[in-house]
């Protein structure tokens, strides 16, 4: 009996053990502005004001028209070109290794506060994503989105800002609901998008 009784005090011990270091280990999230692990509820408390890299005006010499959005995947930013060589530059979100894509559509929707439906294949590898989401603010796709002609992908809101600035998407471009809303307002049905790698 007293085996037993160290038997099983041996596998409640490991039990608590793993029990306690699986939730902190994925609490921890790479930060690569300072190359370290860190917290993710410190880098969401951080950054719960807003993007991590906040809009602006630039300078932005293309053959584009104003109206059109071009995404660079690599530098993770959406340009929205301007009149008079500018563009509105944001901070996103873009899609993870194996789900980043290339090409040029038309904002073929807009949406504000929508509804999700994951797709089948999002469905197979996240077999406990609900079959619909109502719009709301625990929504993914956040306070408002634009979507890309007849592709699956859309640029959205979020209410991780602390993705902004990573690679964690299934390929859609993701934007803090402040940014999305500001974009939101600009941009028209029909417009140009030009996403490159």
């Amino acid at each position: 009996m007293s085996k037993f009784r160290i038997a099983m005090a041996l596998v409640m011990s490991i039990f608590l053990s793993v029990s306690v270091i699986l939730p902190a280990a994925a609490a921890r999230w790479y930060n690569p502005d300072t190359n370290t692990f860190e917290e993710r509820a410190v880098a969401q408390q951080r950054n719960r004001g807003g993007s991590p890299i906040k809009k602006q005006i630039v300078d932005y010499q293309t053959s584009y028209k104003p109206g059109t959005i071009v995404i660079e995947t690599s530098e993770r930013r959406l340009y929205l070109v301007l009149e008079g060589g500018k563009a509105m530059k944001y901070g996103i979100g873009v899609g993870r290794d194996g789900f980043r894509w290339s090409g040029t559509h038309r904002i073929s929707r807009k949406a504000e506060w929508p509804g999700w439906t994951p797709p089948p294949a999002m469905r197979k590898r996240v077999p406990d994503l609900p079959a619909y989401m109502p719009g709301g603010p625990e929504n993914p796709l956040g306070a408002r989105a634009l979507y890309i002609g007849s592709t699956l992908y859309r640029v959205h809101g979020t209410s991780e800002p602390w993705s902004i600035g990573q690679a964690v998407s299934s390929g859609c471009i993701r934007l803090t609901n402040d940014d999305v809303m500001d974009l939101y307002d600009r941009v028209q049905v029909g417009a140009q998008i030009v996403v490159k790698h």
